[in-house]
């Protein structure tokens, strides 16, 4: 079996470790909305999971049902968080390259990894 070239993984390393930095920097400024019922909520977040805005539409405000309104932005902060992640996933894995999904150590030329 050859031996791994430790020059070359290492390069690999290095290229992988100011990829993901990168990613992650990108990530900040990066936003992904959701919108629930119909556009009566919508809200914004970054790559990093930050809430940049949560707008309601003023016909969602039924001061008879006050559930309701809380019901959709609780729908719209959750889908907002999944496609926030789902964003961030996507990044970080292409970042990782050849070492995505932890059983692509082996791009590095170690075997059983």
């Amino acid at each position: 079996m050859p031996q791994p070239n430790m020059q070359q993984m290492m390069k690999q390393v290095q290229k992988m470790q100011a990829d993901m930095a990168k990613a992650q920097e990108e990530l900040k400024s990066e936003t992904v909305q959701a919108t629930v019922g119909g556009g009566a909520v919508t809200v914004e977040v970054t790559g990093e999971l930050v809430f940049r805005s949560i707008t309601i539409a003023p016909e969602a405000v039924d001061p008879d049902d006050p559930e309701m309104l809380s019901d959709l932005v609780l729908a719209a902060v959750n889908q907002g968080l999944q496609a926030a992640q789902e964003l961030a996933a996507q990044k970080m894995s292409a970042a990782a390259g050849p070492l995505a999904g932890l059983g692509g150590a082996g791009g590095l030329g170690i075997p059983g990894l």
